[in-house]
């Protein structure tokens, strides 16, 4: 069995916040895939299902983000699963918005979520970050990461979330690479591995700056051919311009 959380904070005043994202995740995977409803167990709101043939549980803590790791430990022991069997979705400042990374194992990068599943459960499991965006100063990094998404968001949050729920049969196959792809492309990006963090700003389809656009050469001037005089009869010998 595959233990797939997302995380995010419980609650109608954060449902909506960029630091939710790994709960919006998990919702369009239990939509898309028609999961149980969603009970309360293991601190958390949990739900199962199939997925590729494989069995599935989604959990999404209400411990709170900083508490994740309770939730999400007391879960994986119960089942008497490994950090293998585990897949954290959540959000990510140092990747532009709409893109999505999976890695197993790693630092936590100051998610606090990520901090606590550390641990409870060890650190060799699969995370899936979803990019947000970083708004370009630490003294904004607070209100941007629980402040809700804007409406222009939307444009490739949904498709998103969408694709990260479409594929999620790769990740239970363990096809990581392949479903970072097919994310990306479902996107209009390219292969998610050639994306670079010095992009943390730039939505995922966006334009590519100006600097690669190749500019159009300036028309060379016209010349005046001159109508008369010896310089004409001379051109007109050469080029056998006729009067």
């Amino acid at each position: 069995m595959l233990l797939i959380a997302g995380l995010g904070n419980p609650g109608s005043r954060y449902a909506k916040n960029r630091h939710n994202i790994g709960f919006m995740a998990a919702d369009e995977i239990h939509r898309r895939h028609r999961f149980s409803p969603w009970q309360k167990k293991f601190q958390a709101e949990i739900a199962d299902g199939t997925i590729g043939g494989e069995k599935v549980l989604l959990i999404k803590p209400q411990t709170f983000m900083n508490l994740s790791g309770q939730s999400v430990g007391e879960a994986a022991r119960f089942y008497k699963l490994s950090p293998s069997d585990l897949v954290v979705i959540y959000d990510e400042l140092d990747l532009p918005a709409g893109k999505v990374r999976v890695k197993t194992g790693g630092g936590a990068g100051g998610h606090n979520g990520i901090r606590s599943i550390d641990a409870r459960c060890g650190k060799d499991y699969r995370r899936i970050r979803l990019g947000i965006g970083h708004p370009g100063a630490k003294e904004l990094v607070h209100n941007h990461v629980l402040g809700d998404f804007a409406k222009a968001d939307q444009e490739w949050l949904e498709p998103l979330l969408a694709a990260v729920a479409d594929n999620a049969d790769l990740l239970v196959k363990g096809d990581d690479n392949t479903f970072m792809n097919r994310v990306s492309l479902a996107l209009g990006g390219g292969d998610a591995r050639s994306n670079g963090r010095k992009d943390a700003n730039k939505p995922a389809g966006a334009a590519k700056g100006q600097s690669h656009i190749r500019q159009a050469r300036p028309a060379k001037p016209a010349v005046n051919m001159p109508e008369s005089g010896p310089m004409a009869d001379m051109l007109k010998k050469l080029f056998g311009k006729k009067d």
